[in-house]
């Protein structure tokens, strides 16, 4: 394994899920840690945690991905001993309703495009610049299946995880011939805050997500993350796709139908 003690990990969207699980990962490889996320209590007592447990560096940021100015001014006005960031976990994410195109609210759409699409685009562009000055740097990308494997009423969601799919890719061509690595990691069904946020705090509707069937944890995702991560330097790991056993594709899933007393 590629050591990464004392090396600077950036993870976005790091007070839960995801996000949470990569910085767990990492605080055990003795990483130091920058975590951002947009609920700063939250993310202070989770990283408290973390300094305990594995007597790691953390710094923590707010950050929210949407906002370019905030992205801009936060990453030049870290403290110099955080700056020389050698992995990049662009994991701030979200879905946000799921209706017909004719039917879908456009507040949600933006909301979509500009976390998972231009989010990831401001927090790249702050921070390879220093990668490749630095010759050194990994850039992993959280995606999704449904960059690729389109459903019923997931129309912009399903666009802005295209989007990331395209972007990593771009990313790598635009790369080549520097040793920056791009990866994404692209996951099925993912038991998280995902369901909860997509239908607005209902979390009736978010449970029947995952009814019937062993969902991917965040655990398993941020188990990927750090293989990559983790690689001798030579060794590109360029798409990690993986699913619940249960989930053949976005749409066919087999679910356990449980008798009901």
């Amino acid at each position: 394994m590629h050591s990464l003690k004392n090396k600077i990990v950036f993870i976005t969207g790091a007070s839960s899920g995801i996000g949470a699980s990569c910085a767990v990962q990492f605080a055990r490889q003795g990483a130091k840690l920058l975590l951002a996320a947009r609920r700063m209590e939250r993310l202070d007592a989770f990283a408290d945690g973390l300094r305990k447990k594995f007597s790691v560096d953390i710094h923590t940021i707010h950050l929210d991905v949407r906002k370019r100015s905030e992205v801009e001014s936060t990453m030049d006005t870290l403290p110099s001993g955080w700056k020389k960031i050698s992995v990049l976990v662009n994991n701030a994410g979200l879905a946000s309703g799921m209706a017909t195109i004719q039917d879908g609210d456009v507040d949600d759409w933006e909301k979509m495009i500009d976390t998972n699409v231009k989010g990831l685009l401001y927090v790249s562009r702050a921070v390879i610049p220093g990668m490749i000055q630095r010759g050194e740097g990994h850039v992993i990308n959280i995606g999704s299946i449904a960059g690729y494997e389109f459903y019923p009423k997931g129309n912009v969601y399903c666009a802005t995880k295209a989007a990331v799919n395209a972007l990593t890719n771009t990313m790598r061509l635009d790369l080549n011939g520097t040793p920056i690595r791009v990866s994404t990691i692209d996951p099925g069904l993912v038991e998280t805050e995902f369901s909860i946020v997509r239908f607005h705090g209902d979390k009736e509707r978010a449970n029947k997500t995952y009814e019937g069937i062993t969902p991917l944890t965040p655990d398993d995702i941020a188990d990927a993350v750090l293989y990559c991560a983790t690689r001798s330097p030579h060794v590109n790991i360029q798409q990690v796709v993986l699913t619940p056993t249960a989930q053949a594709s976005t749409t066919i899933v087999h679910r356990v139908q449980t008798s009901q007393k």
